[in-house]
Parts: C-alpha cells; structure tokens; sequence
C-alpha cells in the first residue's frame, strides 16, 4: 500500500514519544501490505473500526491513541486523515 499522510503521523511522535514505536511499526506493515478488502485488515488488525467511505480507525499503544485513515482498495492507496488521544477522538 503506499500511504500518503505520513508528515501528520511524525509530527504526531514528536510529542508523543511513547506511540513512536507502534506508529513506525504500523507504517511498516501498511507500506508492505496489499489489502484488497477490509477483511484484509481485519486479518491483521482484529481491533480496526470501520466506519462510512472507507474509513478505518486504528487502535495505537492499547487504545491510547486513535489513528483515522481512508483506504483506497482498487489503487492501494491508504490516507492517514487525523491522529490522536482516544479523549480527544471522542470529543469530535
């Protein structure tokens, strides 16, 4: 998958050193990824959300933070929309 967004997720390590690893870890395995299917995802990510125009809700560091994505299947493209505290995804 290649993923565009990835300037939103290393501006959010830098002050949130302690989701540094998951994130790079989560990046890792979407730019190797070939998801055709949510059930794709589901196969790797049993937690994900999925929620309306494919849009998918990454669980970061045991639900500490929330990561939002829009994923393209048939070009393989994923979008990084927004990341953050779980209190402040509940907030929007």
């Amino acid at each position: 998958m290649k993923l565009v967004g990835r300037e939103l997720l290393e501006a959010f390590q830098l002050t949130h050193a302690d989701a540094r690893g998951q994130i790079a870890s989560w990046v890792a395995e979407v730019e190797s990824a070939t998801w055709k299917t949510p059930n794709d995802v589901t196969a790797r990510y049993a937690s994900a959300s999925f929620l309306a125009e494919n849009t998918v809700i990454f669980n970061i560091k045991g639900n500490a933070y929330r990561l939002e994505v829009r994923i393209a299947y048939q070009t393989g493209v994923v979008v990084a929309l927004w990341v953050g505290t779980h209190a402040e995804y509940s907030k929007r």
